[in-house]
Parts: C-alpha cells; sequence; structure tokens
C-alpha cells in the first residue's frame, strides 16, 4: 500500500509515568463503554532482590510504562484479516479506519492485531480502534492523547517529520511490544532508561487500564 503522506505516533517513554491522561481524554473523545480503551497504559517491570553475605540487599528492580494505541501500520494486518474489507487504510494518510457499514463483528482482525487495537462493541455489534483523530487532523488540531499529555510524552504527524524531529528515537521493538517486523507500525519510541528489548523475559507486564 502507497500513501500521499503517512501518519504516526512518537512515545516518549523516558518522559511518561504512567498517568493515564491520553486513555482517559481518548475515551472521553467518543465517550466510549467500559470495557473498551482505544488507547492503553501499559507498566512493564521486573527484577528481584537479593540478600547478601553481610546482611546488605542488592536488587535490580526496573519499570517503566508504555503508552499503546493503533500504530496505522505500514503492513497492517488488521487490514488482511478482514474478510468484508471494512478494515481498510485510507490513502491520504496512512490511518487505518473501520467502515461500520461493512463490519460484521467477527473480530478477525483483533485476533490478528498483536497491539489488541480494534476492540468489540459489542452493543453495536461493530469493530472499533483509534482513528487518529482524523477529525480533529481536518481542523489543524493534535489527536487528544497528544495535546491532553501532561508530560508532553506523545506526538503525532507525518512518519518523515517525526524521524526528523526526534533523531534519537528507535524502532518500537520495546517491551511489551512485539517486534516491528510484524506488522511494520508507523510509531517511533523514545526509550526509558530501563527498557527491555522487544521478547525480553526479566519482566512482566501489568495492563491496569480497565476503565
Amino acid at each position: 500500500m502507497s500513501n500521499n503522506i503517512q501518519y504516526g505516533f512518537h512515545v516518549d517513554a523516558s518522559k511518561c509515568t504512567g498517568c493515564k491522561t491520553c486513555q482517559v481524554s481518548c475515551k472521553d473523545r467518543k465517550d466510549l463503554p467500559v470495557g473498551i480503551n482505544w488507547r492503553r497504559v501499559y507498566e512493564y517491570g521486573g527484577g528481584q532482590w537479593t540478600e547478601n553475605g553481610d546482611g546488605t540487599v542488592s536488587q535490580n528492580v526496573f519499570a517503566y510504562y508504555m503508552s499503546i494505541g493503533c500504530n496505522h501500520c505500514s503492513e497492517p494486518v488488521c487490514v488482511k484479516a478482514c474478510p468484508t474489507g471494512a478494515m481498510h487504510k485510507r490513502r491520504e494518510d496512512g490511518l487505518v479506519h473501520v467502515a461500520a457499514d461493512l463490519c460484521i463483528g467477527c473480530e478477525s482482525c483483533a485476533r490478528a492485531c498483536p497491539y489488541d487495537a480494534p476492540q468489540i462493541d459489542k452493543d453495536r455489534k461493530v469493530m472499533t480502534k483509534c482513528d487518529g483523530c482524523y477529525e480533529r487532523l481536518a481542523e489543524g488540531k493534535q489527536p487528544s492523547c497528544v495535546e491532553s499529555c501532561p508530560m508532553r510524552a506523545i506526538d503525532f504527524g507525518p512518519m518523515d517529520e517525526l524521524k526528523a524531529k526526534y533523531p534519537g528515537a528507535i524502532s518500537p521493538d520495546v517491551a511489551p511490544l512485539p517486534e516491528s517486523s510484524v506488522t511494520t507500525p508507523n510509531l517511533l519510541i523514545t526509550p526509558n532508561r530501563h527498557s527491555r528489548p522487544s521478547g525480553a523475559t526479566d519482566g512482566e507486564v501489568l495492563n491496569y487500564s480497565e476503565v
């Protein structure tokens, strides 16, 4: 798929405090039902304490937060999995959207997506997901999650501009995210100093985002 412009996100994990303001503002924008969170905040942590022979204690405990939403991937597996064409990638901006009138609620897209971006609205029986706040973009505004973040840890824009703006950012091969080769996500990460690579086994994920 080729697009004139490809929009995406930058997340600065070194700034994120796990406050979930981005998650709440996203949910408030569309008044999403309980259980549907287009943006979610995860805590990834691990390490252990060790008692030394002299009575002291050593530790290598670590933790950091990651704000996760739809990454509007260049190779979206949700689009490939959709049997009706409801899940599609817009040519004008590269955002992945759901055509509700075509969606049959089969949840194939949700099972395919490694980021848990597509989520079922059980009342309407259609899939929903982050739409990049496209109507706000048309008004010259940033997505709700970006504008609401008190630490300015999230940014959004054309990927070439984000890469130039954040030269120290890396591809999103950071735990708890999957390897970027799966979907080629349009996401850049400025890692936390404790960041572990995708697939790391020395930590665990705490999902406390059900609001």
